[in-house]
């Protein structure tokens, strides 16, 4: 365990740039997990990161100790509170840091069974909150369009509690190619369309699409869908923050595939 206390260190320089810089991180291939959590998460379903740091006062905690177990080839750094605290971007830090390295984007398999494909979602907390509701429902697959968020970024990752880990994100992906030739049912979703998700049968193969949190989806995967389904909402909203309306179809599907 190598100890540092200063923040001229260079490898606390260039853990804090890791930190701060998506540049950095898209460069190096890295991502950054803040919190125990996110770390033991990684550790249980990927494997050992490639550099975990701590706080003085964590190593005192029992789960941080566990984790610190059987990491030989890691490297393992240990910092004062306060220089720990410059590191981390939550309010109040757990006091550990996994560097990982992040996932390439891998082409979508074509054999596809059900997923769900994401256009131009902007907000990490509404691409994290996915995902955590994919993993939940049984959802293996996520497709991301090239003008997506980045899904390895901190806030995505936080927002996502472990969720990333548990499932095949594919980014960059051309929605509509992919769409025009998913062979189950391609089910897009319009907060104006008469027909409703419940008039939908979601049990067979589907791919449930969700569009920008401003326009929507677009023309033309609108167009290679299937059908395109609202939500029926009985009250005064307008309309679903798009992470609810993923939410809410997912588990539709989960209810129509318990009867």
């Amino acid at each position: 365990m190598k100890q540092i206390s200063s923040s001229a260190n260079p490898r606390y320089r260039a853990l804090r740039k890791l930190v701060q810089s998506s540049q950095e991180r898209r460069k190096t291939g890295l991502s950054v997990l803040d919190g125990m959590h996110l770390a033991a998460a990684y550790r249980g379903h990927v494997g050992l990161p490639r550099t975990i740091a701590v706080s003085r006062s964590a190593l005192a905690n029992p789960e941080v100790g566990e984790l610190l177990q059987n990491t030989k080839g890691v490297e393992i750094l240990a910092l004062g509170d306060a220089l720990f605290a410059t590191l981390s971007s939550v309010a109040t830090p757990t006091g550990i840091l996994a560097v990982v390295e992040t996932p390439r984007p891998q082409p979508a398999p074509r054999d596809l069974d059900a997923c769900v494909m994401l256009e131009d979602l902007q907000d990490p907390g509404n691409l994290g909150s996915i995902l955590r509701s994919c993993a939940a429902s049984g959802i293996r697959h996520v497709l991301l369009s090239r003008g997506s968020v980045h899904a390895w970024s901190p806030r995505v990752l936080r927002a996502g509690m472990g969720a990333h880990f548990a499932l095949a994100i594919h980014e960059e992906v051309d929605l509509v190619a992919v769409a025009r030739e998913f062979a189950g049912s391609r089910i897009a979703t319009q907060p104006a369309a008469p027909r409703t998700l419940f008039d939908a049968d979601l049990k067979g193969p589907v791919a449930l699409m969700f569009g920008n949190e401003g326009s929507g989806l677009s023309a033309s995967l609108l167009e290679a869908a299937d059908c395109v389904v609202s939500i029926p909402m009985p009250g005064k909203a307008e309309s679903l923050n798009v992470a609810a309306a993923a939410a809410v179809c997912l588990f539709e599907r989960v209810r129509q595939l318990r009867q």
